[in-house]
Parts: structure tokens; sequence; C-alpha cells
């Protein structure tokens, strides 16, 4: 009894840690733009299956500078510089599954909104909050979570 219970408590064992995959580590992206080769920060972080994109604001980044038109040129021009680091890990706006969006002033959320919803269809969960002040003056930044898999 003592060496068939021994057996079974191997045999769990043995099955529990064949079962776990081998740690990989994460992989911090170089960012496709030259430009930005100095940054403190990674564009895009692989982990695990899932690829976390830092913020982006609405900056057109040929000129590197904000693009004029208030909240709707700068959330359309944030989601588009989404789309293009996506784009360079062969993904899509179709494989985020989280978003946290961060505005300058909240009474711009329905303006965002609107056009948030035609870039989204397949609706990622979202947090969206405001916050006194953004990086470059931005009136949005946006960060996401996209599955890479």
């Amino acid at each position: 009894m003592k060496t068939h219970s021994i057996f079974i408590i191997l045999l769990v064992f043995f099955g529990i840690t064949a079962c776990h995959d081998k740690k990989i580590d994460p992989i911090f992206h170089k960012s496709h733009e030259s430009k930005k080769s100095n940054a403190p920060f990674s564009d895009a972080v692989e982990a695990n299956g899932f690829l976390f994109l830092s913020g982006q604001v609405g900056m057109d980044h040929s000129t590197r500078t904000l693009v004029i038109g208030g909240i709707e040129s700068e959330t359309r021009q944030c989601l588009e510089n989404i789309k293009s680091v996506l784009g360079h890990h062969n993904l899509t706006l179709d494989d985020v599954v989280k978003c946290t969006v961060i505005l300058k002033d909240i009474e711009d959320f329905k303006t965002f909104n609107d056009i948030y919803k035609s870039y989204f269809p397949k609706k990622p969960a979202r947090t969206t909050f405001a916050a006194s002040g953004l990086a470059v003056g931005a009136r949005i930044e946006i960060d996401v979570i996209a599955v890479s898999n």
C-alpha cells in the first residue's frame, strides 16, 4: 500500500511538471523608427503570446510633431500609429485584446469614442480615464495589448 501511494504521488508530480511549458524570456523590441532608437522604453514587448505596446499619441512620426485638429485628428493619428506598430509585428487591430486610453479632458470622451468604435469593431476590453497632462501636450494617449500567437 505504501509503495503504491508513493508511486501515485510520483506519477502525479512528474505529470504536473511535464505539463509546464519552459519559461520564455520577454523580447524587448527596438523601435522600427530610427528617431526613437535612444528612447528609454521599447515600442513593444513580447511575452507569453502577448505583445504589449507602449502608449501612442497623435504624433505624425515623419515630422515628430502632434497633428493639428484637436482630439479628432489626434485620436485618428494615435490609432494609425498603433496600427503601424502592430503591422511591424505582423498583427492588426483585430489582435488587440485590451486598450488603455488616457484623455487630457474627459469632455473629449464622446468625440474620441465615436472614432475609436470604427477602429475596434471586435470591442477589446478597455479602460478610459482623464489626466491633467500628457507627454508633448497631447490630448490623448492609448496603449494596447495584443495576442501575438
